[in-house]
């Protein structure tokens, strides 16, 4: 049994390979290495893997090329013949989507159907993958349903993401392939991606420089903790999702359907204010922050708040570490990393 891991040299790819190698359970890792963000981070992701799987004495291998590649994936698929697949690569970030979508289209659709076509070809008994809370865009109502209506995107990125819920649905109903989406929420955490506000805050705050703070700070985010994300991936690739026939087509909720198909919320369901978060991160820090006030960014949504009731009765869990308690030790990773001492 093994496991293919795309990004696995990134945030949540990193952690998830970790804890599967830690279990024992073999993954072929898929990660372009590209410079969206520092390279050297995801490098030192990837030492740490290599640390692990000697340690534990569990084969790990990374082969690093482009997800929008069809040879690469099916070396990939081949060399690793997977019984479950966790699709966590793609193009990130809201902002940088309006400045180069094409990125986006290449990597999230075209890398994405590559993706689909191979499980297809290899009989994957699971496919997981990553969507984002970014797909509610304009919505009003809080907290975020998957029973919401997502037809509203404010950015690219995130017309990419429903684009994967749609083609995965597809692939589901046509080939029966079992498919999950995850809409994370603004995941935080030790080894975090560097172009996220957690990230961006904390480097400031301890080099003494004014952090952007967006819409004046009236915006709430439903901040979730890495570990919470790496423990609900775990149960969520063991519970396969299976056809349900007696789902009308005409009647069925966005979330789910007659075939075997998912769709998730994974949020700590308790959002708070950013001008709270970054509250906590003067504390850990012990410095206050300088801040410079701006207009709300285009792309961006002032709230996100996530319903995980259907997460909590799939896998009997509800992601729920305190910002507190996340924060220091982000921030304890962090200065450790970057040898910060005061």
């Amino acid at each position: 049994m093994s496991y293919l891991v795309t990004g696995a040299a990134g945030f949540i790819g990193f952690h998830l390979t970790s804890e599967l190698l830690k279990n024992g359970i073999p993954v072929c890792g898929l990660d372009n290495l590209n410079s969206y963000y520092d390279v050297k981070l995801k490098q030192a992701r990837i030492d740490e893997l290599n640390k692990i799987s000697t340690y534990h004495d569990i084969p790990f291998e990374c082969i690093v090329d482009n997800l929008e590649k069809e040879e690469v994936i099916e070396e990939a698929f081949k060399k690793s013949n997977p019984e479950k697949v966790i699709n966590l690569a793609g193009q990130a970030g809201v902002r940088y989507s309006i400045k180069n979508p094409y990125a986006y289209a290449s990597s999230n659709l075209i890398g994405f159907l590559n993706i689909l076509e191979a499980c297809r070809r290899y009989s994957v008994k699971h496919l997981i993958y990553a969507s984002s809370s970014s797909v509610y865009g304009g919505n009003k109502k809080l907290p975020f349903s998957e029973d919401d209506a997502v037809d509203h995107p404010v950015s690219f990125y995130a017309a990419t993401k429903k684009s994967n819920e749609l083609m995965a649905h597809s692939y589901s109903h046509l080939y029966g392939i079992p498919t999950t989406g995850l809409r994370f929420f603004t995941v935080y955490g030790p080894w975090g991606r560097p172009d996220m506000a957690p990230f961006l805050f904390t480097k400031a705050i301890l080099n003494n420089q004014p952090i952007k703070v967006f819409n004046n700070g009236d915006m709430l985010r439903d901040f979730t903790y890495i570990d919470d994300i790496t423990t609900s991936l775990l149960k969520i690739i063991e519970k396969i999702p299976k056809s349900n026939k007696s789902i009308e087509s005409k009647c069925q909720s966005s979330s789910s359907s007659w075939c075997p198909y998912k769709i998730f919320n994974i949020g700590n369901s308790s959002p708070i204010k950013l001008m709270e978060f970054i509250n906590a991160i003067e504390k850990s820090t012990g410095k206050k922050a300088k801040k410079e006030f701006l207009p709300m960014q285009k792309g961006d949504v002032k709230e996100t708040f996530a319903d995980t009731s259907s997460l909590e009765e799939w896998i009997n869990f509800k992601p729920n570490t305190s910002i507190i308690a996340g924060v220091e030790k982000t921030i304890d990773w962090y200065m450790k990393f970057y040898e910060y001492s005061f």
